[in-house]
């Protein structure tokens, strides 16, 4: 399932979009675009998807996106009614906050989150809670008041320490575990042939250590033990390939993976991502249905 590309217009005179839109709308599609977005819900209940995640949403939820990673919200409305306010919507190009914290340092408190939304960065209640007046203000103003309010809600998201990624790391490749020469070798190994069969004596043997220090190794950089990290790798490509082959047998996707069994691979899809893969594929079929 390939995502529409969304352009989005900012005006002559303005450096960022704020708009905000009812329910339905010609948005709420499975789509994405090279601008960032912050994305708030003003009211409704439903599902959202960002990236390889899915997730329950309700009124207050708030969510910002980074470059050409695809997302949607689809509410749980009746058929036939129509909601006029469902959300707050800012886009902005990610070049233009990287040149503005060049001239402001200050801002470069904000730039941990503008990583973290590659992966699609959920913030906590609290921090809704004070954007949410901000944004809805936001889409209503001009001039200088519009740029002190942008800055406020940037301020905000940087400073929020409930903020945690939706996206898992594997959707968009993540460089930051390849430190250790030893264990990049072994990382990029395992990358190129990660659908095959191999033990973690093999990889430890590319990395020129021993099983023990290479194993100790792997989790200081990785954050977890090998075999959690290939799981994790090799789920990830499955629900590439749920999104992208529609038509392709669960129990092919599973071996195509690297997954030599089948329960185990349904057990592990279920653990990382809370559904089955049937039932992630139904929840995307779902999302196109509904755009």
């Amino acid at each position: 399932m390939k995502p529409d590309l969304e352009v989005v217009q900012i005006g002559r005179g303005e450096s960022f979009r704020a708009w905000s839109h009812g329910y339905p709308f010609h948005t709420v599609r499975w789509h994405f675009h090279p601008e960032c977005e912050i994305h708030y819900v003003a009211a409704t209940t439903g599902r959202y998807f960002v990236g390889d995640f899915i997730g329950e949403f309700g009124p207050g939820n708030l969510v910002m996106t980074g470059p050409n990673l695809p997302h949607n919200w689809i509410s749980h409305v009746a058929p036939e009614a129509s909601v006029p306010l469902r959300s707050h919507v800012v886009q902005f190009p990610e070049g233009f906050v990287v040149e503005a914290a060049r001239i402001f340092p200050e801002l470069a408190a904000f730039m941990p989150v503008l990583e973290l939304s590659r992966r699609g960065a959920l913030f906590g209640p609290r921090c809704s809670a004070l954007v949410a007046p901000m944004l809805a203000e936001l889409t209503g103003t001009q001039g200088i008041r519009r740029v002190e309010l942008f800055v406020g809600v940037l301020r905000a998201l940087g400073t929020d320490a409930d903020a945690s990624p939706l996206a898992s790391p594997g959707y968009l490749p993540d460089p930051s575990g390849f430190m250790s020469a030893g264990v990049n070798e072994a990382l990029a190994y395992l990358n190129e042939h990660l659908t095959e069969p191999f033990t973690e004596g093999d990889l430890a043997a590319i990395a020129g250590r021993s099983p023990s220090a290479f194993s100790r190794s792997f989790r200081r950089h990785t954050g977890m033990g090998v075999v959690q990290y290939v799981n994790r790798l090799r789920i990830n490509l499955a629900c590439q390939l749920l999104m992208s082959e529609p038509r392709r047998p669960v129990t092919e996707i599973c071996f195509a993976t690297g997954f030599n069994n089948l329960s185990n691979f349904n057990r592990q899809f279920l653990a990382q991502k809370g559904v089955s893969p049937s039932r992630f594929r139904t929840l995307l079929a779902e999302n196109v249905q509904a755009a």
